[in-house]
């Protein structure tokens, strides 16, 4: 019987094909929008874990200056307010496992006849424990490089392929800034941020060599940012409050005075990303609801206008012995075939405009299983769900007045 139903349903959708087409056109932009919106979701979600995986979640940084001063940030040029003593209290502190300095800056890169401009980190073997970044050939200075201000440097995958053209660079000359530099390190692929930053375009020097030679700042003893590893087991809670504690002792900051440092958790910033990717779900699952509430709205409206036209084909079903409830489960059976045929349509479509906002704005999607049954499930409810008010109307056609309609 269902298969008969089924069979009778594809017929009579096929007598008026441009209406079964714009019928199902409104389903189908709401099943890709489903589609999309789940691939987008799912994809934003697992970025912003693999982000926090590779930068570490038990990560705190201290940096100089006050976040604010009168609602304006700090100029770069300001001296810096955390020292190197900062730097050896802080990993004095029990709740934290490792500590790395940080100079930073933008230089010219040169080697052989490829240059490039790219940021260029100064900092100790501790660096590469906090971030909990592995190398890929190579190995990290040392530090008696730190204390002999060695011109050693280690390379991210993106000065690999941009300025050696891929070739191994461990052993070869990097000129920065026109400094030659010898690289004895490669990182491994860390890929970008969640801003979209490439995380692998860096280059690492001593930290005592980048003040030296390539960032001149004419402030002796001091850093501009501290990168933490708070201990796993006392907690990232505890380690920044350890931190605030020691740093508004160190620096005489009296009770309820600002800060002229600030102290910012991965954790934190892992959570604020999650909270707007969750909000990004939010806005495409309101977008594709309304998409599938006006595309099940419409296939309604046309199954109407069907039922009216087909009342003396009604008529003449219940009269040689059809019963109310076969014409209501043949009518209920079209719209779930436009419902499913437009599901399936949308499906399609909604994967390759998954796949074009992955390749044209370098997007993370994931098409998955869940989606494409999320699709199915939707579009079939909806054809039950707004088929099923005409199918009604259909049933309780009595044969006479049915016969009677012109």
């Amino acid at each position: 019987m269902l298969a008969n139903l089924g069979a009778e349903a594809w017929k009579a959708l096929g007598r008026r094909p441009l209406r079964t087409g714009l019928a199902m056109l409104g389903m189908v932009v709401g099943v890709a929008s489903v589609v999309v919106m789940m691939a987008v979701g799912q994809g934003s979600q697992e970025r912003v874990q693999e982000v926090m995986r590779s930068l570490g979640s038990n990560v705190i940084v201290v940096a100089s200056g006050a976040p604010t001063a009168g609602g304006v940030r700090q100029a770069s040029g300001s001296a810096p307010t955390l020292t190197l003593g900062d730097l050896a209290a802080i990993a004095a502190l029990p709740s934290v496992t490792a500590v790395a300095p940080m100079y930073y800056g933008t230089a010219q890169l040169v080697h052989g006849a490829q240059n490039w401009l790219a940021p260029v980190q100064g900092t100790t073997p501790g660096f590469f424990e906090v971030r909990d970044w592995p190398f890929e050939a190579g190995q990290s200075f040392d530090e008696e490089d730190l204390r002999a201000g060695a011109r050693k440097a280690v390379v991210g995958a993106t000065i690999v392929e941009r300025v050696f053209l891929g070739e191994d660079p461990v052993g070869r000359t990097l000129r920065i800034r026109n400094v030659p530099f010898v690289v004895v390190g490669v990182l491994a692929r860390k890929g970008r941020s969640l801003s979209g930053n490439d995380l692998d375009d860096l280059v690492i020097v001593p930290y005592s060599t980048a003040r030296r030679e390539l960032y001149r700042t004419g402030f002796p003893g001091r850093v501009w940012r501290i990168m933490v590893e708070a201990d796993e087991a006392a907690g990232i809670a505890q380690g920044e409050a350890d931190i605030l504690m020691l740093l508004r002792t160190r620096h005489r900051i009296a009770a309820g005075a600002e800060d002229d440092f600030s102290v910012r958790r991965q954790d934190a910033v892992y959570d604020n990303e999650q909270e707007a990717a969750g909000s990004m779900r939010a806005l495409l699952a309101t977008i594709a609801s309304v998409s599938l509430l006006v595309g099940g709205i419409g296939i309604m409206n046309i199954m109407l206008v069907t039922v009216t036209e087909r009342t003396r084909e009604i008529g003449l079903r219940m009269a040689v012995g059809a019963r109310r409830r076969d014409i209501l489960l043949q009518f209920l059976y079209e719209s779930v075939v436009i419902c499913v045929a437009g599901g399936v349509v949308g499906l399609a479509l909604g994967v390759a405009v998954a796949w074009l906002v992955a390749v044209r704005w370098d997007m993370p999607v994931i098409v998955s299983l869940q989606a494409g049954l999320a699709a199915f499930a939707a579009s079939l409810l909806a054809g039950v769900v707004f088929g099923l008010y005409p199918a009604r109307v259909a049933a309780r056609m009595t044969p006479a007045d049915a016969l009677r309609a012109e």
